[in-house]
């Protein structure tokens, strides 16, 4: 499922864990874990939140006893977070992105990438086992770990459109993984999306609900352009607060399936719990404890 550091021994000792970033405030994260550790009966693992920024993390994980067996990272600490690694997986380095960090026996941390199973997964349940070509919007540490997953499933070309300049790491990692990167403006999501099989955003809300605007403007709702009913690219949006997203809802009105960032979340989740316990993650269970806890809000 996961990569692991050469030589990593998973660590049972420890009993705390946690997700790290912000804002952090909106993770399903503790609702996922927890879940988990109640139907593993780990009786005495416990998964909270802590808001912390790049600038804090350094001294936030030095501060840690050796009760944390784990930390899961959100923005906007992914590539922050190799400064305090002491092993790090094949994939992380290769995607240059680290989502979980997990205690080494003794002291020090593992750095790993669980991102990239999560979008393989999420896509694979729409159907997508293969691809061809896609655009991701965005083009950050999650758009890297898109990018990696992509070309698992054989992409050989992936545009991505971005409001100002591409990030040149993401672009050199495209080189390195043998896919041709294409760079264009967001503003040319409508004419992009209308000619490829899969749209991947990795925008934040606000970013997500501009392009949905400016598609909705240049789409009419109904198919698009060129395709029957029910035509039309798949959207993943990495997003899953607010759900449906403006984005979401601007594409299932013309006809395309759309997959939640839940999806992603969910399985990039059950990876972490299989690195931090070193045990298969119960992940309908962890799936139903992620809806009663979106419900909720």
């Amino acid at each position: 499922m996961v990569q692991r550091a050469p030589g990593q021994v998973l660590s049972r000792s420890g009993h705390l864990a946690a997700v790290l970033g912000s804002p952090v405030v909106h993770s399903l994260s503790p609702a996922l874990h927890n879940a988990a550790y109640r139907a593993l009966r780990l009786e005495s693992w416990r998964y909270c939140a802590h808001e912390v920024r790049e600038s804090a993390l350094v001294d936030f994980v030095s501060g840690l006893g050796p009760e944390w067996a784990g930390l899961s990272l959100t923005m906007p600490l992914k590539e922050v977070a190799f400064r305090v690694a002491d092993e790090v997986s094949p994939l992380a380095r290769e995607v240059g992105a680290v989502n979980t960090l997990v205690r080494l026996p003794g002291d020090g941390w593992a750095a790993h990438n669980t991102d990239v199973h999560g979008v393989e997964q999420a896509l694979a349940g729409a159907g997508l086992t293969t691809i061809g070509e896609a655009v991701v919007l965005g083009s950050g540490a999650t758009a890297r770990s898109v990018l990696a997953a992509l070309a698992r499933l054989g992409a050989r070309r992936v545009t991505f459109a971005v409001r100002d300049l591409a990030r040149p790491e993401t672009l050199a990692h495209a080189e390195q993984a043998g896919v041709e990167a294409l760079v264009r403006p967001l503003s040319e999501v409508a004419r992009l999306a209308a000619a490829t099989p899969l749209v991947v955003s990795t925008l934040p809300g606000g970013a997500g609900e501009r392009v949905a605007d400016d598609l909705a403007a240049a789409v009419p709702p109904g198919s698009w352009p060129g395709t029957a009913a029910g035509g039309g690219p798949v959207l993943l949006d990495v997003v899953y607060a607010g759900w449906p997203t403006p984005l979401a809802r601007t594409f299932s009105d013309r006809g395309s399936v759309v997959v939640s960032g839940f999806e992603m979340l969910l399985h990039q989740a059950g990876a972490q719990v299989e690195l931090m316990t070193g045990l298969e993650p119960p992940l309908e269970v962890m799936r139903a404890a992620g809806l009663a806890e979106l419900a909720r809000r």
